[in-house]
C-alpha cells in the first residue's frame, strides 16, 4: 500500500495562481498543493508536531467532525493530545512510525496504521524513529445514547483487514470497514475505499451523511453536486449533507480514499418557542 503525505514547503514565486481549490454551497475541495507552510498550525501540549486543518465543525455546512493531517518531527508528540474529554477519535498514519499508548498498552503504529479513540480515553504519542511521522487525525463529540457502552479502544492495521465487495461491482469497488456497521456503539465510520481503474459509483450518492475524503492513492474523476472535479492523492473533499455524490475511476492505477461519515443516530430535532 502506498499513501500520500504532505511536504510543506511553499511553491516558487513563478508559479501561476491557477489552481483546482474550490469552495461551493455543497462541497469543498482542497488541492495538495494548498497544504504549504503558510497554512499549518499547531496545538497546545504537542512538541515537534505541526498539522494542516483539512475541516472543522461550520454551521451550515458539515458540522459533525475534524480532521487534521498531522507531521510529527523526530522526538515529538504528546502527553496530552486530546484536550476535549467529550472527542472521540480516529488515528490513521500514512507515513513513518509512531507510538501510540491507549492505557497501559504501547502499540507500534506503521503505514496504514488505525487507532480508535473512545472518548475519555487516557492516551500519549509519540515518534520514536529517526523520520517524520503523518497521520490523520479525525476528531468527533461522541453522541452517547443511555442504555448503550461507549466503544472499546482497538488498534490494527490496514493490512490486517480484508476489504470487502460492494455489491454487484466483481470486486472492482471495495471498502475496508474497521468497524461493523451493525455495531450502533460507534456514531461515526471512518474506512478506506478502493476502485480498480474503470470502476464507478453509477448513481449520484445523495444522503444525510456528511463526508471528509482523503485521496490515499491514485486520480479520478468525482462528481460533487453538478460539477466533476479531477482529484488525486494528497487531495482533500470535504462534502455538506445532501451534497449528490459520484466517482469515475480513470486509473491508470487505483484510486482509493479516506472516507469519514457520521452514522447510527437519530437526527435533533430542536422546538422553537414562540
Amino acid at each position: 500500500m502506498t499513501y500520500w503525505s504532505p511536504t510543506g514547503g511553499l511553491p516558487p514565486q513563478t508559479q501561476l495562481l491557477t489552481d483546482r481549490a474550490m469552495f461551493r454551497e455543497a462541497y469543498a475541495v482542497i488541492p495538495r498543493g494548498t497544504n504549504s507552510d503558510i497554512v499549518t498550525s499547531f496545538l497546545p501540549f504537542w512538541e515537534d508536531t505541526r498539522l494542516w486543518v483539512l475541516a472543522r465543525p461550520l454551521t451550515g455546512f458539515a458540522e459533525t467532525f475534524s480532521q487534521y493531517m498531522v507531521e510529527v518531527a523526530p522526538g515529538g508528540g504528546s502527553e496530552r493530545p486530546e484536550l476535549d474529554p467529550e472527542a472521540e477519535g480516529v488515528v490513521f498514519l500514512t507515513s513513518g512510525l509512531l507510538n501510540i499508548t491507549l492505557g497501559a498498552t504501547t502499540h507500534k503504529l506503521e503505514a496504514g496504521g488505525y487507532a480508535y479513540i473512545p472518548p475519555g480515553s487516557d492516551w500519549t504519542v509519540r515518534n520514536e524513529s529517526g523520520d517524520n511521522a503523518h497521520f490523520h487525525w479525525i476528531r468527533k463529540a461522541y453522541e452517547r445514547v443511555e442504555g448503550l457502552d461507549v466503544p472499546e479502544a482497538f488498534v490494527t492495521n490496514e493490512h490486517d483487514v480484508e476489504a470487502g465487495a460492494m455489491p454487484d461491482t466483481d470486486g472492482r469497488w471495495r471498502t475496508t470497514r474497521f468497524v461493523d456497521p451493525a455495531d450502533v456503539r460507534h456514531d461515526m465510520h471512518v474506512n478506506i475505499v478502493t476502485f480498480e481503474p474503470g470502476a464507478v459509483i453509477p448513481f449520484a450518492e445523495t444522503h444525510v451523511m456528511e463526508h471528509g475524503l482523503y485521496v490515499l492513492e491514485g486520480k479520478a474523476v468525482y462528481r460533487l453536486n453538478e460539477d466533476w472535479v479531477e482529484v488525486q492523492e494528497g487531495d482533500f473533499m470535504w462534502l455538506r449533507a445532501f451534497c449528490p455524490q459520484a466517482c469515475y475511476a480513470g486509473g491508470p492505477g487505483r484510486f482509493r480514499y479516506l472516507l469519514y461519515k457520521d452514522v447510527n443516530r437519530h437526527m435533533k430535532l430542536h422546538c422553537r418557542v414562540g
